[in-house]
């Protein structure tokens, strides 16, 4: 039988307390955000610049994770990106926050009946998808679609769940599939070292680890016209398995 590290338990213990004690306090804000500017910010942009803010404060009172984000000179704030990336781990996503920019996030079905976290999903209204129905992935494309006719960028995990290992899995086509319809330029994002902070299903936090996210050049729209989703998918893997890669 595994022995229990101490240390590590406490260290877990404080992070998911820490998680929801500041969710519950910032959600009430949140919610007035959203009352005082829904009726003229129909994107919710104020919403979700707010969650980003929630998301640093979370990584903030972590002090057992080095966070960093490199490449954010390739973005161009007028633009609308389906914006893709590596999943190793529940924390990819307060990482992704931290690029603040703005997006809606497609995310699985049950995340949304959290408390505090999920119901901050719904008003932002971000996308849901339940993997297992095809009629939700249906229905998650035309969501998505239509986030991205009134310009907003969409963020989605191609690998379709988090990875086991470690490893970059193979690419779901779903968010090629919407890149090729929308005519919208992909942004690839490869996020390192969240997977051995904390690892899927689990509730150990592992201290003194370095998160970096490296945004890539973007995959502009006119460069990928005639290919099929598949091969879209692959190319895109291999630039993230790339800089994963890279030292």
């Amino acid at each position: 039988m595994k022995k229990l590290n101490f240390s590590a338990f406490i260290v877990s213990v404080y992070f998911w307390f820490s998680l929801f004690f500041i969710s519950a306090l910032l959600f009430p804000i949140n919610l007035l955000t959203w009352l005082f500017t829904f009726p003229f910010d129909k994107r919710l942009i104020v919403l979700h610049r707010f969650t980003c803010l929630w998301s640093k404060t979370i990584l903030f009172i972590n002090p057992y994770w080095r966070t960093k984000i490199s490449g954010k000179e390739r973005l161009d704030p007028k633009r609308t990106y389906i914006i893709v990336s590596n999943h190793q781990s529940g924390a990819d996503i307060l990482v992704l926050f931290n690029l603040f920019i703005h997006f809606k996030w497609v995310a699985k079905n049950s995340l949304f009946s959290i408390p505090f976290l999920g119901w901050n999903m719904t008003l932002n209204r971000y996308i849901a998808i339940t993997r297992s129905r095809g009629r939700s992935r249906l229905m998650m494309m035309d969501k998505a679609a239509a986030a991205i006719r009134e310009g907003n960028s969409v963020m989605i995990f191609p690998e379709g769940t988090r990875s086991r290992d470690g490893n970059l899995q193979p690419f779901k086509t779903g968010a090629f599939k919407l890149a090729i319809a929308t005519k919208c330029d992909i942004l690839p994002v490869a996020i390192k070292g969240t997977f051995h902070a904390i690892k899927k299903g689990g509730f150990m936090i592992h201290k003194n680890h370095d998160i970096h996210a490296v945004i890539l050049d973007p995959v502009h729209c006119e460069t990928y016209e005639g290919l099929r989703p598949e091969a879209l998918a692959g190319k895109v893997h291999d630039l993230i398995l790339a800089e994963l890669n890279t030292p």
